[in-house]
């Protein structure tokens, strides 16, 4: 949908700002309000082109074509200026937590508790994407099937800087927030981007979902693990526990669930994309030491704040709920990190939220029934493709604005993807999936075996005996 003298005006832009980066290499970082900037403006021209397109089962590619063309004229070149200019990192032990809400009543008591419940509050900072109905609303889809008219959303960041907790953090510009109409939202993937924008040198970077609960001291109880973790670069993750089921203190002295396993999807619209399985309670006994995990939960996960700079959010994921994960975990595995789970549970998750409204809803309420899924399937492939599925390969899939800028959001070349996905048991060609056991066993992978004397516990060498027995009749 890019017309000739479009695509020479988005060169000469990019040009102009490489020119301007190379040039002024010292100028300074890129602030916060800066990045706040450019995102409304991107999101105030999308949808005034997007406004107004008539359903079609073919004009999905023109909902993705104007995306694309938007973010290649509004944020691409923001991207690559800001990754030259990105804020530098403080050692101050500070955290940024990074929170995507869409319409969730849940979010001020996240924001709340993560603060009341930090050891250190005064260092934790929230980059918080506030996606809310501000007018005509309507609720989620009830048990009947129908939706009905609803009231306004809550101003979670207004509600929170209103309040005795939180007034002196939003006044010390520890809570910094992206607001976006609800018919703006672009799905959790796209947020979790702009949040990341949100970062303003921090020193551990944390992202969690807007309907979350704590434990006592969370904050440092996270870093304490990323620093215990036998890697130059960890990674602490896992699907938390459900918050009604969980008592932290009881928990505290308990191995936290780990994620082993993953399929491959079957529906038609999620293209067969590989969905993560569930936390399970693999081990007997806590270690200090936090074992090795193969994927990363878009929920919980903490990380140092130099991967936004070795592995930046991709702006060209609009729409999508699964697969955000898989992409994520096999990028930063490429890129030299290592993934564990936590030693134990420090954050709570509210996974039913029935009769809630969800960001699908609004955009075929703003577009047409349908068009999310056709979207979703087409920007898949742009995954797909880095993971090694043939299907995706450039030649095979159109338009090819699906692969704009893929390689600065791709692989990293520390480790090879093919080695990623073997460690993990999965087949991208065959779509077959085998069982990891070193991660039931709780030890380390092939590449990580050289500390494996610090997971040699007696729970482990029963373990791999049984394991053994079973496989050979010994």
């Amino acid at each position: 949908n890019t017309t000739s003298n479009q695509r020479g005006d988005q060169k000469k832009n990019l040009s102009s700002i490489a020119a301007v980066d190379k040039n002024n290499e010292h100028e300074p970082a890129v602030t916060v309000e800066e990045a706040v900037a450019v995102f409304e403006d991107f999101l105030t021209e999308l949808y005034r082109r997007l406004k107004g397109e008539k359903e079609g089962e073919s004009n999905y590619h023109i909902v993705h074509g104007i995306y694309h063309d938007v973010t290649v004229e509004k944020l691409l070149p923001f991207d690559e200026h800001y990754q030259k200019h990105m804020p530098q990192r403080r050692n101050d032990n500070s955290i940024f937590l990074s929170i995507a809400s869409y319409r969730d009543e849940n979010c001020v008591n996240t924001i709340t508790q993560a603060y009341a419940k930090s050891l250190q509050p005064n260092n934790l900072n929230v980059g918080l994407v506030q996606q809310n109905c501000v007018r005509d609303c309507m609720s989620g889809v009830l048990q009947n099937g129908e939706v009905e008219h609803s009231e306004p959303d809550e101003d979670c960041y207004q509600v929170f800087c209103d309040s005795e907790i939180g007034k002196p953090h939003c006044e010390a510009n520890r809570v910094r927030v992206l607001k976006v109409e609800e018919s703006a939202s672009l799905g959790p993937y796209t947020a979790r981007y702009f949040a990341s924008k949100l970062w303003n040198g921090e020193s551990w970077f944390m992202q969690i979902d807007s309907h979350s609960t704590f434990s006592h001291h969370w904050d440092d109880a996270s870093v304490e693990m990323l620093r215990k973790a036998p890697s130059e670069k960890p990674v602490i993750s896992h699907y938390p526990p459900a918050s009604e089921d969980i008592d932290f203190e009881t928990a505290a002295e308990f191995p936290a669930p780990r994620m082993c396993d993953a399929t491959f999807e079957s529906t038609e619209f999620e293209s067969q994309i590989v969905r993560l399985g569930e936390s399970k309670e693999w081990d007997r006994k806590r270690l200090d030491v936090p074992r090795f995990a193969p994927f990363v939960a878009a929920g919980y996960f903490v990380a140092h704040a130099d991967f936004l700079k070795d592995v930046p959010f991709d702006p060209f994921l609009p729409w999508i709920f699964m697969g955000e994960e898989i992409i994520m975990s096999a990028r930063l595995w490429t890129h030299g990190y290592d993934i564990f789970s936590p030693t134990h549970s420090v954050v709570g998750h509210m996974y039913v939220r029935r009769n809630k409204p969800k960001y699908w809803e609004s955009v075929e309420r703003f577009l047409w029934q349908g068009v999310d899924s056709l979207v979703q399937a087409l920007v898949l492939n742009r995954i797909k493709y880095l993971l090694g599925y043939p299907e995706s390969a450039r030649d095979v899939v159109w338009p090819k604005t699906v692969y704009t800028a893929v390689e600065n959001y791709g692989m990293g070349n520390v480790r090879a993807v093919e080695d990623y996905m073997k460690m993990v048991g999965l087949d991208p060609v065959r779509k077959e999936v085998w069982m990891t056991d070193w991660c039931r066993t709780g030890q380390p992978p092939d590449h990580a075996k050289d500390v494996a004397y610090l997971y040699d516990t007696e729970e482990s060498r029963f373990i791999r005996g049984a394991k053994l027995h079973i496989e050979y009749g010994e």
